[in-house]
């Protein structure tokens, strides 16, 4: 089973990666903004912001078999079920809202 999360935490999420015959981890840490579906198909959506302040937002299906490991690096209380206002935001504000 997958470790529990919400939205709003910072995450990290280890993905496999192939290129070509081999294999590797490549983490990706950002937050939480959206979760839905239910069942089998639930899926979550994280936010991160790469060099040069460029916004990336990665959905992955909660049970894919490309995911190794999620870990909750920290939890906040939120008081939405969507955080797609953190896209508006810039700076300092989108990382720590």
């Amino acid at each position: 089973m997958q470790t529990e999360f919400s939205v709003g935490d910072l995450i990290s999420v280890e993905v496999k990666v192939k290129e070509g015959n081999k294999e590797r981890l490549q983490s990706f840490e950002g937050t939480v903004i959206a979760e839905g579906g239910t069942g089998a198909s639930r899926t979550f959506t994280v936010r991160k912001i790469a060099s040069g302040n460029i916004g990336v937002e990665r959905i992955w299906p909660l049970y894919s078999p490309a995911i190794n490991k999620i870990t909750v690096k920290k939890a906040k209380n939120v008081s939405r079920a969507k955080l797609y206002y953190l896209r508006n935001l810039r700076g300092r504000a989108a990382v720590e809202a």
